[in-house]
């Protein structure tokens, strides 16, 4: 075989491999927002709060690659998409300190809900997911009850999922979420690994009264 012969064959072979991977990341498929397991999302959602607070941006955009991949089967297009709007609304509210600020969020937040969307079982207004969503976000730095803000998580949930928001499930997953939160909010720089696993037992908990609220 001659060396052109090789290296044409070589480069139809990379060629092919390239448009397989391409392929493979956009395919759409049939993500779902209820297919999540409630350990692995507590494990991933903790995961995330840490890269949060310890502004590890990268790793805290990969948690939300993972969770959007495996949890609710993105394809790693659709994947990339959620979190990098995700990713980008956290990162532009850290540094806010006013509602007025904290708006700058919106756009991506907007972003990330239509995202989701696709994989919602009912359609819903990604306006009002992201102003709700913002207003939890706020509430929480204000140091509002968590389950007053709890209750602002539930209503966010029920509007993706197509349920009332009187749902007990969804307020019990809304509120248990908010009371994680306050305790992590609570611990501030003294938190230990015994408090981060007793964070992702309880969003554990949370998890668990979601699913079977919403669950396939």
């Amino acid at each position: 075989m001659s060396v052109r012969k090789m290296i044409l064959g070589s480069t139809l072979g990379i060629a092919a491999a390239a448009a397989l991977v391409a392929a493979y990341a956009v395919i759409p498929r049939r993500a779902d927002l209820r297919a999540f397991d409630p350990a692995e999302m507590a494990r991933l959602e903790t995961a995330m709060w840490r890269d949060y607070y310890d502004r590890r941006y990268a790793a805290l955009f990969y948690h939300l690659y993972e969770s959007t991949r495996t949890q609710f089967g993105f394809s790693p297009l659709g994947s990339l998409q959620v979190a990098l709007g995700a990713a980008g609304a956290a990162r532009t509210f850290q540094p806010t300190r006013s509602r007025p600020e904290a708006d700058a969020a919106l756009p991506a937040l907007v972003g990330y809900y239509r995202d989701l969307a696709s994989a919602a079982p009912v359609a819903f207004d990604a306006h009002e997911a992201a102003r709700l969503e913002l207003d939890w976000w706020q509430a929480r730095r204000e140091a509002a009850d968590p389950r007053d803000y709890g209750l602002t998580i539930a209503r966010v949930t029920a509007l993706t999922y197509g349920k009332s928001a009187d749902d007990s499930g969804i307020r019990q997953f809304g509120i248990a979420r908010a009371e994680a939160m306050a305790f992590r909010d609570a611990r501030g720089e003294a938190i230990t690994e015994a408090d981060w696993a007793g964070i992702e037992n309880r969003l554990g908990e949370a998890y668990r009264s979601l699913k079977a609220s919403v669950g396939r």
